[in-house]
């Protein structure tokens, strides 16, 4: 029976461990959804509160109506008793009494949905400043969760030895290594051109003044002073 018992138990902390990692992944956006909720539900509060204005507004009008009812109606008990009209000017006063008591209930409702509209007021005020400051940490929380993700591919991609720039990197290093090399060989070659090649036997022939260039410099300015020399009639 123990054993079971632990079994559930742990079952329990698994199912625990991983709802707790699935908000955790999912934090930012359960955060963001929990803003809409309580926008939606200022936007609630907020008509709501117009509902309660206008039975304020209502109230109040009522209780203007009224009293001007009864300070009407307490003028024309006056008048009734100057005029000797005691039965009219009591039958009046009993209209007065009803209005004044429909007065009472008025301006009580008033003055309770007065309180009503100021509070609501306050905590539609108190709760459009909380979720501004969420609002403001769940940004900051978003722009400090791009740069983790951006450090992290930073040093994913730069730090270590396996890594797609490093890889890259040291194609790079390869290829500059061939082009030296074949740059090393086209020197090379140059050389042994030169020192083994038809370039080779040329300039030996050249330096020793053997060939047809060897005096070819010497030839040519004869030449010039041949012509240099020839009379302009001979032309």
């Amino acid at each position: 029976m123990s054993v079971i018992k632990k079994v559930v138990t742990l079952l329990r902390g698994s199912a625990r461990e991983l709802a707790e990692n699935v908000v955790d992944a999912n934090a930012t956006r359960i955060y963001e959804q929990e803003i809409i909720d309580a926008k939606q539900s200022i936007l609630e509060a907020r008509s709501s509160l117009a509902d309660v204005m206008a039975r304020e507004m209502q109230s109040a009008r009522a209780v203007t109506r009224l009293e001007g009812e009864m300070a009407r109606y307490e003028g024309l008990a006056l008048e009734a008793l100057e005029k000797s009209q005691e039965a009219l000017a009591e039958e009046v006063a009993g209209k007065v009494a009803a209005i004044e008591l429909e007065l009472e209930e008025q301006r009580k409702a008033q003055t309770s949905f007065a309180a009503q509209v100021s509070k609501l007021k306050e905590l539609i005020k108190a709760s459009e400043a909380k979720i501004r400051e969420h609002e403001r940490e769940i940004a900051i929380a978003k722009t400090t969760e791009s740069v983790y993700k951006a450090t992290q591919s930073i040093s994913d991609n730069i730090g270590s030895s396996g890594s797609r720039l490093a890889s890259a990197r040291e194609s790079l290093e390869r290829i500059k290594q061939r082009h030296e090399h074949l740059a090393d060989r086209m020197q090379a070659a140059d050389q042994l051109d030169r020192e083994l090649g038809e370039k080779a036997l040329a300039t030996k022939l050249a330096e020793a003044g053997i060939g047809q260039d060897a005096d070819r410099q010497r030839k040519v300015m004869e030449r010039i002073r041949a012509r240099q020399a020839k009379p302009t009639g001979d032309a």
